[in-house]
């Protein structure tokens, strides 16, 4: 999956499936069946004027056609055509006919491509815009019918020569965001299934960046969702990667929305589903090959280092798949990550862990040498690291995180000489004493040492007293007073 032309073939075989029984997975297909199943009595509409005779004619004929014959219907009389659904829709309120009403014209896309510019064709003779109908219609309260809506005007956005733009853009993205954080939502599938189809293009991609859509598909993958779903939203995160710029955001530092490899590399940890499998190591593989600028793919392979994602590997490359795509980015991607372990020194090694959020006790936070040749770096970059660590003592609820937090700014005012300027301008040294108060008894002993460096010279002899009254006290120094 390293090409643009692998992102069409993909989607591709996506509109083959729909085509087919295997479409009847989610909701909005399941209930569409049994919306086909209930016809319209057309008849008693025309009696009751609620529609015209022309209408009347129109929707009989095509209701009543066959896949040739709607060919046909389609090519002759197209502007009728778009003409009576769109008066259907205006006029008619019973949610059951609505319903049935845009199947049919979802069915009628789906069937030919190339019907969608039919509306548009139709709104630009009238000079009216060809979304304000469908748009309209996501207000309803009917789940189905906003959903189905939804289906159609992705199809209109994506199949035809002119894209969506401006507001009506904006309106549509900033409505699927807002319905993916819905709690419960039923009609995720669909939703997801829309922004498949959006984000193959790359003017939506930027678009969805600026409604903070990135976010709200991390987010959501972030929860505990099905298989089905992961697939889908990461299948969005892997259209992102396409473009160059946004391949180059996907993963920054823990205070960014865009942190995706921990995300994903734990879904990879926990999945059994091959094509969840392969989604993922396609998107990982695009942000090692598409960023341009040589930094960005080691901070990203770094990341995958520090996310076990190496590990992942080695234990996929014992399984058989029966995609070739699967087994080729598990060796691009292994060799990569392999070179760049290669490459790793011990601040590249902490650089990592701080930006990935996912701090531990690994060695170099207890090193002696480490912090006395690197404690200058955390300056780099306009502190990043430091920022990042006073990030975490701020907002993370982990008491490992804490504690490591807590213990590493406290050995950067050790060893910095102008550490505790830099810490309290920050904030840092105000979130590490609201942790002298922490309910675990870790998180507390390390805030109480890192005050003891912030606030005193002398701190080797009172880490010393501390050690010996932890000791004392099995281990349990939080009730130590500042």
């Amino acid at each position: 999956m390293a090409g643009m032309g692998r992102l069409d073939a993909v989607i591709s075989s996506i509109d083959d499936i729909e085509k087919g029984v295997m479409v009847a997975t989610s909701l909005l297909q399941q209930r569409a069946i049994e919306v086909r199943a209930n016809r319209v009595n057309w008849q008693s509409y025309l009696q009751g004027q609620m529609i015209s005779q022309e209408d009347y004619n129109f929707i009989t004929q095509f209701d009543n056609s066959t896949p040739e014959s709607r060919k046909k219907l389609c090519a002759e009389h197209g502007p009728q055509c778009v003409k009576t659904f769109l008066n259907l829709i205006y006029h008619i309120s019973k949610d059951q006919t609505v319903q049935y009403i845009l199947t049919m014209i979802d069915d009628m896309l789906q069937e030919d491509k190339s019907r969608v510019e039919l509306f548009k064709e139709y709104a630009k003779k009238k000079k009216e815009s060809c979304w304000t109908p469908f748009l309209n219609m996501l207000n309803r309260s009917d789940g189905f019918i906003v959903n189905q809506t939804s289906r159609i005007i992705a199809k209109i956005a994506c199949w035809g020569r002119e894209p969506m733009d401006g507001s009506d853009l904006h309106y549509y993205l900033t409505w699927l965001k807002d319905q993916m954080k819905l709690p419960n939502n039923e009609y995720l599938q669909t939703i997801a299934r829309c922004l498949q189809m959006m984000l193959r293009i790359d003017e939506y991609r930027f678009a969805f960046v600026e409604v903070d859509g990135i976010s709200t598909l991390i987010s959501v993958l972030a929860g505990k969702v099905g298989f089905q779903i992961q697939y889908q939203l990461t299948f969005c995160l892997w259209c992102m990667t396409f473009n160059t710029t946004l391949a180059e955001r996907m993963n920054k530092s823990v205070d960014s929305e865009y942190n995706v490899i921990p995300i994903l590399s734990d879904i990879l940890s926990e999945s059994v589903k091959e094509k969840v499998t392969r989604i993922i190591l396609a998107t990982f593989r695009n942000m090692l090959e598409k960023p341009s600028e040589r930094e960005i793919r080691q901070d990203h392979a770094l990341s995958m280092v520090q996310c076990k994602v190496l590990k992942q590997l080695q234990l996929l490359d014992g399984r058989r798949f029966d995609d070739d795509d699967i087994t080729d980015d598990i060796e691009f991607l292994t060799e990569q990550l392999q070179a760049s372990v290669q490459d790793l020194s011990s601040f590249d090694e902490y650089s990592t862990e701080v930006k990935s959020g996912r701090l531990e006790w690994s060695p170099v936070h207890k090193s002696e040498k480490f912090w006395r040749e690197n404690c200058g770096r955390l300056n780099e970059k306009n502190y990043e690291l430091l920022k990042i660590l006073v990030k975490l003592l701020e907002t993370s609820k982990d008491p490992l995180i804490l504690s490591v937090a807590a213990h590493d700014v406290g050995e950067y005012v050790r060893h910095y000489p102008r550490g505790k300027n830099v810490i309290e301008q920050l904030g840092g040294k105000q979130l590490v004493m609201t942790h002298l108060s922490h309910e675990d008894p870790n998180v507390r002993y390390e805030a109480l040492l890192a005050v003891q460096k912030l606030m005193v010279h002398n701190w080797e002899y009172l880490g010393k007293q501390l050690e010996t009254k932890k000791e004392n006290n099995g281990g349990n120094v939080a009730a130590t007073k500042a």
